[in-house]
């Protein structure tokens, strides 16, 4: 390969930056779900600022549908729903975010150093993932919150824990696809080291997809978070958590309704918000 074949190759950018476009950011089917990620995020942050409401004291008759005054209503000893849900995201996108993090960082790591390493290496770190991917998730997850003890922090260590082989798995092939690539070999080709070639060039050609994957793994934890939160195995009563409002209101939900949908349409509106960020990022802004 000739000098400029080598000049041509380093040249050319992966596949999801050169689509990257931020002109796309202003599509409303990308505006509309980071708005509802950022007001979530907002919730999480500085949940005084949108509601003086004390989320855990009675401020009325118990179980008041919805109004002007209780947005939300009221649960069943009074407290105030709205603030409640706000509140709430404070634990349960704090969590999500954490598991996130645990199963990116660990992930990455395991399958960064299968696919670059590769042989018996790799072999075995696959074989490790295979085993993770056999078991169910909530099974896992279930299992691991048990061994470390009831809580919000143990329950999102559990969930991350959960996602780290699928994490694995495509950045060893992200890792494997960019090393046979052509610039790849042509730094290789100009004396580029084993490290410098991997940190330079292999790996930030292959942070697209995995960086769309941690945005769909924010909403898939945030469901997860909220399932063991349902269980009773997250935060302790009468810590808002969206998850456990939702439980605490299902034995009503006959003739107060709002304790449970109202709560539930947040979560899948937040957990819709990331899945959708997540498919813009993995196509490049173009979806």
């Amino acid at each position: 390969m000739t000098a400029i074949d080598v000049s041509a190759a380093r040249a050319v950018p992966p596949t999801g930056a050169r689509a990257w476009s931020w002109r796309a950011l202003r599509r409303p089917g990308i505006i509309v779900p980071a708005l509802v990620l950022l007001i979530a995020l907002a919730w999480a942050v500085a949940p005084g600022l949108f509601t003086s409401v004390n989320p855990t004291a009675s401020v009325g008759p118990a179980l008041q549908a919805p109004s002007s005054e209780h947005w939300f209503g009221t649960d069943a000893t009074g407290r105030d729903l709205y603030a409640r849900v706000i509140y709430g995201a404070s634990q349960s996108i704090s969590a999500a975010l954490i598991a996130v993090l645990v199963g990116l960082v660990a992930g990455s790591l395991i399958g960064i150093t299968a696919g670059a390493v590769g042989g018996w290496v790799d072999e075995t770190l696959m074989r490790v993932v295979d085993v993770l991917l056999a078991i169910p998730t909530l099974l896992l997850s279930l299992s691991i919150v048990i061994l470390l003890g009831f809580g919000t922090a143990n329950a999102a260590i559990a969930v991350g824990a959960t996602s780290i082989a699928v994490f694995a798995r495509l950045s060893r092939s992200q890792v494997v696809s960019v090393r046979a690539s052509e610039f790849v070999e042509a730094a290789y080709g100009s004396g580029g080291t084993f490290f410098g070639v991997l940190w330079r060039h292999i790996l930030p050609n292959s942070l697209t997809a995995v960086i769309a994957l941690a945005a769909l793994q924010l909403g898939s934890a945030i469901l997860q978070i909220s399932t063991l939160g349902f269980l009773g195995y997250g935060a302790p009563p009468p810590t808002p958590e969206w998850g456990l409002l939702i439980a605490e209101g299902r034995n009503y939900l006959a003739t107060s309704w709002w304790l449970t949908v109202l709560p539930g349409i947040v979560v899948v509106f937040v957990v819709l918000a990331s899945n959708r960020l997540s498919r813009a990022i993995s196509d490049g802004g173009n979806a």
